[in-house]
């Protein structure tokens, strides 16, 4: 509670702070930050302290003017941290950068649009653009960007989502025909195990610690595999609970913790599976009737040596047994996983492992059991479910020319890192940014921000100002928008808009503050604007669905049966939840059944180059006081690090190892396979801090550590970047000494 009260007091004033009463109500707006379901049931406090600061960052009374700008040169702001970028407060007027004086300086929105038409239209092939979006656009504005972006020509849609659950995108259809979870909030009060992978609720989706918490308290088991050991995982004290808060008394989550090591998660999945054949512990009849593959999997896995598995998993073979017995006694378990497990170079794989454990007993489509993939963003699932890809289905591109009219384009377009590589190489010579900080994002920092800057055109739609809009190039725009908390006020009246949670549930978001500017335009808006500008010949009245967004609705319901009903539905309290076919065990795959996915047993190891000694697995994580690339402070209160994030966190017995203490000032080089030429990928002087991880992992903070992260290292199923299988070295700095403090 004092966390959240020292968030809102640091950027809101006083009469502004009861906007927090209105944080996932079902007449308030969206928490700008995760994705975790609302309960059914509502609640007077359903907010969390990460939400507090997502929510205070926003609505903050702090203001980045012309004349912010007009004082510092872009060449100055780029020298600032990140956090004081952010930290100056809402963009208030439409800007462009100006090459002549090196500072960004207003412009009128009309010219804006037609000077960003005028360069799309110039573009000699309208795949040379690349159109960004982060996951906090709505489904609205999501919609019409796809919209607008096929009928201009071209599928280049790198998204927030290839960075993070493409892995999941791109394995769960090929294992049980959908890329969703399978759970509802209303499951975990029925499950009678849970079985977490790869995540830090703590950090990440703090709301689910009340759900956790619930589950604990009726003892189920919870059973953790994470490398780290996080505090959130192992007790919590709910804020709703004066007991708790008062007298200390914090309930226990984790009933049992598996310290696993990085890149060891299909070790351990492999092993709890052969473990089940071993006990017979199998639903045959589920396997009969509604699966395929399972007499290949079963033979991997016979083929599959404890001793691999044991190595690879950093866990002994009676760890894992013990684990899959927990799991065999189960009647209705649920498996949470999150980035842990799908940003590495076999994280599709990691996926399709966890859906074969569900599937050997039936724990797909039943109450109480399935899985749940934990996403980030609060509509990054709603954004892909309403066209943001650059893979589209044939069924929905035939569905968007019947409605609109238009010729939709056909091919496959560019991911996050494809894009980049284009832009890299000269292939595209513009990128629109709806929301987001991509370059700072993704992986191999210097090579993004090179392509940046060798644009044509680069266009950032934004709440506030960050390093990305620094990365200016022949023409660079800063269109500013409005927040979640914000009112959004159109022809017909105030607009609602709608976002999809983790667990497919639909329901509308609408702010009630004043504006950060009279000049700010929703996301909508500015692009319909530009849609507007850059067609002139359109066949879509763009006006016309931004003076209400009811019409858009109505579209997305045209295109997308599942949204039937859509404005009837979403006007319910907690609105509605999207059809998950294989929830009740149809499988929309190309067997119409399950599929079985057997796990090359090669690839579960990330490779270093064969002259790396005494590798070590690095795994880029959050701090608790960040929200991707959004920096609120530079403490970690969780993990015990004040007031810096230049740290390695790894295990005592492995510094000790290497001749390194606790506070030594250290160098880590990346060595994976794919780094065999060119310059040594080195970040410097970074703290040794003896921490309870795993024995051969390290981890590091996220976006610092980007740079150890080559671009080239991803999941080839996915395009994911490998941001937790970095092989790495570690060495004592040049420099020498210790840190000052930690």
């Amino acid at each position: 509670m004092q966390a959240v009260a020292k968030a809102l007091r640091g950027e809101m004033s006083a009469n502004r702070t009861t906007i927090m009463l209105q944080v996932n109500q079902p007449d308030g707006f969206d928490c700008p930050g995760c994705a975790w379901p609302d309960p059914r049931e509502g609640s007077s406090f359903e907010f969390c302290e990460n939400g507090a600061k997502a929510v205070s960052w926003e609505a903050t009374n702090k203001r980045v003017t012309p004349a912010f700008f007009a004082a510092h040169s872009v060449s100055e702001l780029w020298q600032r941290e990140d956090f004081f970028l952010e930290w100056e407060g809402r963009l208030t007027h439409p800007m462009v950068y100006d090459a002549a004086t090196d500072h960004f300086v207003p412009i009128a929105w009309d010219e804006a649009f037609r000077r960003i038409g005028e360069a799309l239209r110039k573009l000699p092939d309208p795949n040379m653009a690349e159109f960004y979006a982060s996951g906090r656009a709505s489904n609205e504005s999501a919609f019409l960007y796809q919209l607008f972006v096929r009928e201009y020509g071209t599928n280049n849609f790198p998204d927030c989502s290839n960075m993070c659950h493409e892995a999941t995108s791109v394995g769960l259809p090929q294992s049980i025909g959908v890329g969703k979870g399978t759970v509802t909030l209303e499951d975990f009060h029925h499950c009678d195990a849970i079985f977490s992978f790869g995540h830090n609720p703590g950090t990440n989706h703090p709301r689910m610690l009340a759900t956790l918490r619930e589950a604990s308290l009726r003892r189920a088991p919870i059973v953790v595999f994470n490398p780290l050991k996080e505090r959130s995982l192992e007790r919590f004290k709910s804020p709703q609970s004066p007991a708790e808060m008062t007298v200390g008394k914090a309930v226990p989550i984790a009933s049992h913790y598996y310290q696993v090591k990085i890149g060891g998660d299909a070790a351990v999945l492999k092993g709890m599976m052969k473990t089940l054949l071993a006990m017979d512990a199998l639903d045959h009849d589920f396997i009969r009737e509604h699966t395929t593959g399972f007499e290949a999997l079963a033979a991997d896995l016979e083929a599959t040596s404890w001793d691999d598995i044991v190595e690879v998993a950093g866990l002994s073979r009676a760890d894992i047994e013990a684990a899959a017995t927990i799991y065999a006694e189960a009647e209705r378990p649920i498996i949470c996983y999150g980035m842990g497990i799908t940003q590495h170079r076999h994280g599709t794989g990691n996926v399709q492992q966890l859906a074969n454990l569900l599937l050997l007993r039936g724990n797909i489509g039943k109450e109480g059991a399935g899985i749940c993939p934990l996403r980030g963003h609060s509509n990054v699932q709603g954004d892909r479910t309403v066209g943001i890809t650059e893979m589209p289905g044939q069924g929905f591109l035939d569905a968007l020319e019947r409605v609109f009219g238009i010729e939709a384009p056909r091919e496959h377009g560019h991911g996050a890192v494809a894009a980049v590589e284009a832009m890299r190489d000269g292939r595209s010579k513009a990128l629109i940014c709806l929301g987001g900080n991509l370059p700072t994002a993704m992986p191999d920092p210097e090579v993004c921000y090179e392509a940046m800057r060798k644009l044509d055109l680069s266009v950032h739609i934004a709440t506030k100002l960050n390093r990305s809009h620094l990365m200016v190039c022949k023409n660079t725009f800063i269109l500013p928008c409005l927040g979640r908390t914000e009112l959004d006020m159109q022809e017909s009246g105030p607009q609602s808009v709608t976002v999809e949670d983790s667990m497919s549930m639909v329901h509308a978001s609408r702010g009630t503050l004043p504006p950060a500017s009279s000049l700010l335009k929703s996301e909508p808006a500015i692009v319909a604007g530009i849609a507007r500008a850059t067609l002139p010949d359109s066949k879509i009245d763009w006006d016309w669905y931004i003076a209400d967004y009811s019409r858009i609705r109505d579209a997305i319901e045209a295109v997308f049966p599942d949204f039937d009903n859509y404005n009837e539905r979403v006007r319910v309290p907690r609105g509605f939840r999207l059809d998950i076919p294989a929830g009740r065990r149809e499988w929309r795959t190309a067997s119409g059944k399950a599929n079985f996915i057997v796990f090359d047993s090669a690839r579960q190891r990330p490779l270093a180059r064969e002259d790396a000694k005494d590798a070590l697995v690095l795994a880029t994580v959050r701090s608790h006081d960040q929200y991707n690339t959004t920096i609120y402070g530079k403490n970690d209160r969780y993990r015990g690090i004040t007031g810096r994030r230049d740290v390695v966190f790894v295990n005592a017995a492995d510094l000790a190892e290497r001749g390194l203490e606790h506070g030594d000032l250290i160098d880590i080089e990346a060595v994976a396979e794919c780094e065999h030429a060119g310059a040594p990928r080195i970040v410097r002087d970074f703290v040794a801090v003896a921490f309870d991880i795993a024995r051969g992992s390290v981890a590091a903070y996220y976006p610092e550590a980007n740079g150890l992260v080559a671009l080239a290292n991803y999941d080839s199923q996915s395009g994911t970047p490998s941001y937790k299988s970095v092989p790495v070295v570690l060495r004592r700095a040049a420099s020498g000494g210790k840190a000052s403090h930690l």
